[in-house]
């Protein structure tokens, strides 16, 4: 299994629009970060977490050519809005792509793209067939088995999951024990890690690492950064070992 770091920023990405702090200026390209989203790719299937706005951007840059399923964390913009962008993949490929999400996260679906899920149908539509993720209750995309687990994202509950030894996790703050279960062995973990001062909704970098090293994974790679965390060098040069920063274009064989 093949994972990519499509995006690696927070909601508002890195560089921030109108921004002139340093991290913003940096000429780094680890510390240009896009809107966070990962793509899987394994012996059968290329599964997509999360499509937000810079989806198309995303897909273009790492020049993917094939998309089997997006599988969706939860319903903020910056992780749904790119939705719209799977229609080349109908279009050339001539397939609909399957989308997995909870039901909540479907309700939201159905509000910002309303026109997909509408009786009259017009051409060039994106084509999808929706399926409901229930956490606590896995399920298969092609041979893959997936496992979804619940964190806190201060008081909305977002899906994490868990591909073989592979887990992904965004915009946690709390973890329960149950879900904590699902994630102990598992030798590669991406975990959130929005900056260093206290955040309702998100782990701090301190947080994050606390978290890892309770997980004990082989390698720990921390995501969903915002401009206010440093420089990728500098705060890569501080981690404690088998922890580190990942980055826009990241490849990790699984």
């Amino acid at each position: 299994m093949n994972i990519t770091f499509l995006g690696t920023g927070t909601s508002q990405g890195v560089p921030v629009i109108a921004c002139n702090c340093e991290v913003c200026q940096s000429l780094d390209q680890r510390d240009k970060r896009l809107r966070t989203s990962i793509l899987i790719q394994t012996n059968d299937k290329a599964i997509v977490v999360d499509s937000g706005p810079d989806f198309r951007y995303q897909l273009l840059r790492e020049k993917v050519k094939d998309l089997d399923a997006v599988i969706f964390t939860h319903e903020h913009k910056d992780h749904i809005a790119g939705l719209d962008d799977i229609r080349p993949f109908n279009y050339l490929l001539n397939k609909a792509i399957d989308v997995y999400a909870t039901e909540r996260v479907q309700t939201a679906l159905k509000r910002e793209f309303h026109y997909i899920f509408a009786e009259t149908k017009y051409h060039g539509l994106p084509q999808i067939n929706l399926h409901t993720v229930v956490n606590g209750f896995d399920f298969n995309i092609g041979a893959t088995r997936i496992i979804p687990f619940e964190v806190m994202h201060h008081l909305l509950p977002i899906t994490g999951y868990r591909i073989g030894d592979f887990t992904y996790i965004t915009d946690a703050k709390t973890v329960s024990e149950a879900s904590f279960e699902k994630i102990m062995g598992t030798k590669i973990l991406v975990i959130n890690a929005l900056q260093n001062n206290p955040h309702i909704s998100h782990f701090t970098l301190n947080e994050a690492i606390a978290f890892a090293q309770k997980v004990k994974a082989g390698a720990t790679y921390l995501t969903h950064i915002s401009h206010n965390l440093g420089f990728h060098e500098e705060v890569e040069r501080n981690l404690p070992p088998n922890i580190h920063l990942a980055y826009d274009g990241l490849k990790l064989d699984v």
